[in-house]
């Protein structure tokens, strides 16, 4: 079993920035894949980001170049720093892991709430 806490969601102005982190702890070394996603209201859960144990990233089109996934393996924590923020980045984010035996976690949800 995989538990994911998210923290650093907020309010923040369009063009802010704001940084996401997920705490695994439990069974950590079978953790592959961690990701981020978001559901804004009356949208479908869509990916933000996501990050493999070696490192590779990939991103959502809507997010390259503002946002960005890093991992601190020690510290078995995720991060998503979101910078350039956009009204329409408003959304509950979720954190994700996905374990070398394809078993899927998910976080409770942070929101994130960009104003004009």
């Amino acid at each position: 079993q995989v538990q994911l806490v998210e923290s650093g969601g907020g309010l923040v102005q369009a063009g802010g920035s704001l940084r996401l982190s997920c705490a695994a702890s439990g069974s950590i070394f079978s953790i592959n894949y961690m990701g981020w996603y978001r559901q804004a209201p009356g949208k479908q859960r869509e990916l933000v980001a996501g990050i493999t144990a070696d490192g590779s990233t990939n991103y959502a089109d809507s997010v390259k170049g503002r946002f960005t996934i890093s991992r601190n393996n020690a510290k078995n924590t995720v991060y998503l720093e979101m910078n350039s923020l956009k009204l329409e980045d408003t959304a509950i984010y979720y954190c994700n892991a996905v374990t070398f035996r394809l078993q899927t976690y998910w976080g409770q949800g942070t929101q994130v709430t960009v104003s004009s």
